[in-house]
């Protein structure tokens, strides 16, 4: 399964819940929980190290170490939001007073790190591209900004008609110092102004035989995996920005964002 439609993973509490076995991988992992005013949710790491990311509201994360506040966010077309990282071999909670819907990135880890609060003004935020490649890239999570065993996890805003993850790159092998091998999972939403749902088209074509191979139309909620092959462009409706959360994990002794682009596609526009 690549094109993940929205309810197609719901489980439980979770209205996304995308684990290593079900996705036919390893490591990358990601869970999707709405929590209404005043109430709770909890749940145990296991074996893997997971971040919990408003996508809105606010929230409070309860672990051994002590609680961290979230002060979250509108949505996730408002702002940068902070974030709170908690260890594998655990047991939280998250409280919302308000409600909310919050982002659990996790992946399989050896190391057990401590529970951490993110800063939001601490968020590196990046223009990435030129023209209608534009966007913005919120490196929460990235490999030289948040310390974490195996988990790489960023955000990416791209405004109304234009394309980002472009040009079309691949990270399905280690070639040492060149590219790192990461499984991925890009999760959507899609700016609805005065109510007016939208939507846009992520691809992903093979590196080698038999590799991955599909064009899906997203919209808000659904997720496309990304187990090899090149993936690109995310392109988003006009009038309608596009919002994707992406999650890596791989196998490699040194945590590191390597990719390569696609030779036949300008590389002006990264």
């Amino acid at each position: 399964m690549t094109y993940v439609p929205k309810g197609s993973a719901a489980h439980g509490p979770y209205t996304v819940d995308i684990d290593p076995k079900q996705a036919g991988w390893v490591y990358s992992a990601l869970r999707v929980v709405e929590i209404e005013a005043g109430a709770t949710h909890s749940f145990d790491t296991g074996e893997s190290e997971w971040i919990v990311l408003p996508l809105t509201g606010g929230c409070t994360v309860h672990t051994e170490a002590g609680i961290i506040e979230l002060l979250g966010r509108e949505s996730v077309f408002s702002g940068v939001s902070d974030f709170a990282y908690v260890p594998r071999d655990a047991r939280i909670q998250i409280a919302s007073g308000a409600g909310g819907r919050f982002a659990l990135a996790g992946a399989k880890c050896e190391r057990r790190l401590p529970a951490r609060y993110g800063s939001a003004p601490e968020v590196p935020v990046e223009s990435r591209g030129s023209g209608t490649c534009a966007r913005e890239v919120r490196n929460f999570a990235s490999a030289d900004a948040f310390d974490c065993d195996r988990l790489i996890a960023v955000e990416v805003i791209t405004p109304g008609g234009n394309w980002s993850s472009y040009p079309p790159h691949k990270h399905d092998e280690h070639r040492s110092g060149v590219e790192a091998e990461l499984e991925e999972i890009y999760y959507f939403e899609i700016e609805a102004p005065e109510g007016r749902e939208g939507f846009g088209y992520q691809r992903v074509f093979p590196s080698r035989e038999g590799g991955t191979d599909v064009l899906a139309e997203v919209r808000s909620g659904d997720a496309v995996l990304v187990p090899d092959g090149w993936h690109g462009p995310s392109v988003a409706q006009p009038g309608h920005a596009m919002y994707y959360l992406n999650v890596m994990a791989g196998p490699g002794e040194e945590r590191e964002w390597r990719i390569c682009f696609h030779p036949d596609h300008t590389e002006g526009y990264r």
